[in-house]
């Protein structure tokens, strides 16, 4: 019975220097001058600041895409998928469907660094934000066209609107 309550006291007491030490360090480092985080970077009002480097969301020029797939054949995660057909009486294919899961992704960029005619580039866009798995695919021939040209950034809104549209909204180079 006394090594139990001996074990009991122990416990409390470490706790209790636990405590205090770590009021200590507080009472030591408290400044009032300094920012919480929330109050540093403001996220949702002022976007973070991305360095030149940063290898985010990727820009698919979808006009200058040939459908070589040589991205998806490249890619060490398998997460690009691309659909293409052949056009009649025309040279090359046509792009019918071009999907990245970014649940798969790594973003190594070995996509844009192998692609021929370069049409896929890693963008700066760092906020995709979904509540499902099937949320993380993008197709970027449903998307509006100035996203899908890469002249917009990529967002979580427009991918979800592009969800909902059965049809592509253009028909792309060959068409």
């Amino acid at each position: 019975m006394r090594s139990w309550f001996r074990n009991v006291y122990e416990a409390v007491a470490t706790v209790a220097y636990a405590l205090w030490v770590s009021l200590l360090y507080w009472i030591r480092t408290y400044d009032p001058q300094r920012k919480t985080f929330t109050e540093h970077y403001e996220y949702p009002e002022l976007p973070l600041e991305v360095f030149p480097r940063f290898r985010g969301f990727h820009r698919f020029n979808r006009t200058a895409c040939i459908s070589c797939e040589r991205c998806a054949r490249d890619c060490p995660a398998g997460c690009i998928s691309i659909g293409k057909r052949r056009v009649e009486g025309k040279k090359g294919f046509q792009l019918t469907s071009y999907s990245i899961d970014y649940g798969k992704c790594m973003f190594c960029g070995i996509c844009t660094e192998n692609c021929p005619a370069d049409c896929i580039k890693m963008g700066s866009a760092y906020d995709l934000s979904c509540y499902s798995r099937e949320g993380c695919i993008v197709d970027f021939t449903s998307l509006p066209v100035e996203i899908a040209w890469g002249q917009a950034t990529l967002n979580p809104t427009a991918v979800a609107r592009s969800k909902i549209a059965a049809e592509p909204v253009h028909n792309g180079p060959n068409g």
